[in-house]
């Protein structure tokens, strides 16, 4: 009986061609939209073109010194620290946690853990962050979150070039946070905090705003090679699909605000990923957080979904093991004993340190608080110690992805710290 009423929700073949007809309508106003966006930045070839020079490492540096950028010193500073080897590698890492045991410990490193940081506001952090990494033996993120507003990085020393250059000699990704969000005052009845139940359910980005997103994109994208951008509307997620169908290389994360919380949404999620897969079977959805209240159940029930929808390397679940003390969640929240569970047995996995160490933010003056990612660096200075503090709060984040490294080792579990720097 149930074998034959599940085989009743089978997608019927002439659905599939009402959505198909739909789609592939040029004259229909949603998609002339859509396609006059792609057109306007060269069409699909020279949208590729422009984005895979952009993205270079030798195309990075000589913008930074045409700008004559302060931070290009500290760009080259990290190369000549990557490629002389000053950074801890794996196999010494592993010794230094476990001892002889090490070299005898069968790492499951086919369930590597991403090391994942959130967010990497500055340029100059990520300087004294590797210099301590250095120092202390310490490991680099594998995976860097930015929430910083992107006119402000561009206009900052060249920051945004900065940060690309950095991540591609560490050998970490990055995600970057469009401007065009509902934060930006696309929906004139929300306003910030004040309003915050307002944005519930990736709320923000009305009318004709997700094109503009999808504009903003693809400037940033062929202009400065920034591949990854954190995606929080169903429309422009959509968009994001569209993109990789037609042949841009797009890539993008869902954020945690769009409640991926439960088996069917991310069935949902991931249906329509492989619905828009391209001719090679990819997607431009590399990665979504789950919602905070998510448990290990959950997770491997989303890990079985993925997989029979052959996502299981493409599209990275990102697990938020510590959050910021103030403004998002109710503390005490630290789930990294959870992830230790099924870090062996789930792969595809990042932990993702939002926070740092609960005792640690107990005992700060100024504990992290996720409302200031959103303040402009002017207003920032403007406040004495301001930003030493966020700096501060930045490497309470570094120290809990290596605590987080160091339990993972301790189980005979892996991790993918920056792959450049940090040598197998």
């Amino acid at each position: 009986m149930s074998d034959n009423v599940a085989k009743m929700l089978a997608i019927g073949q002439a659905d599939l061609e009402v959505v198909n007809d739909f789609i592939t309508d040029a004259g229909s106003p949603i998609i002339r939209d859509f396609l006059a966006v792609v057109e306007k930045h060269g069409g699909v070839e020279e949208i590729e073109k422009k984005a895979a020079e952009a993205g270079k490492l030798e195309t990075r540096l000589a913008k930074l010194e045409e700008l004559n950028s302060p931070y290009l010193k500290d760009v080259m500073w990290l190369k000549e620290q990557v490629e002389s080897g000053v950074f801890v590698s794996v196999a010494d890492y592993r010794r230094k946690v476990l001892g002889e045991k090490a070299d005898s410990t069968t790492f499951a490193d086919d369930y590597a853990v991403t090391l994942e940081i959130s967010a990497m506001q500055f340029f100059p952090w990520v300087i004294v962050q590797a210099k301590r990494a250095i120092d202390n033996g310490e490991l680099m993120p594998g995976r860097f979150i930015r929430v910083r507003a992107m006119k402000e990085q561009v206009q900052d020393n060249a920051d945004l070039v900065a940060t690309g250059a950095v991540m591609n000699i560490l050998g970490s990704s990055y995600v970057e946070a469009l401007d065009t969000k509902g934060t930006d005052g696309s929906n004139i009845h929300l306003g910030g905090p004040e309003t915050i139940t307002g944005y519930f359910g990736g709320v923000g980005q009305p009318n004709t705003h997700a094109i503009d997103w999808l504009d903003e994109y693809l400037h940033y994208y062929t202009s400065y090679g920034v591949r990854q951008v954190l995606n929080v509307n169903a429309g422009t997620i959509l968009l994001g699909y569209f993109l990789r169908k037609i042949g841009v290389n797009n890539e993008f994360k869902i954020s945690v605000y769009m409640g991926n919380d439960n088996p069917y949404a991310v069935l949902w999620t991931l249906m329509t990923a492989r619905l828009f897969a391209d001719a090679q079977g990819g997607t431009s959805l590399i990665g979504f957080n789950f919602a905070n209240s998510v448990d290990n159940e959950t997770i491997l029930a989303a890990d079985e979904i993925r997989s029979r929808l052959g996502l299981e390397d493409i599209v990275r679940f990102e697990h938020h093991i510590l959050e910021t003390y103030k403004s998002i969640v109710i503390q005490p929240y630290d789930r990294r004993d959870e992830l230790l569970e099924i870090a062996d047995k789930v792969k595809n996995v990042s932990a993702k340190h939002e926070g740092g160490e609960i005792e640690i933010e107990k005992k700060r003056e100024h504990p992290t608080d996720i409302l200031e990612y959103f303040i402009p660096k002017e207003d920032i200075l403007k406040q004495e110690g301001l930003m030493e503090a966020l700096q501060i709060n930045y490497f309470d984040k570094h120290e809990a992805v290596n605590i987080t490294a160091r339990k993972l080792t301790e189980r005979g579990c892996s991790f993918v710290a920056a792959r450049n720097a940090h040598k197998w």
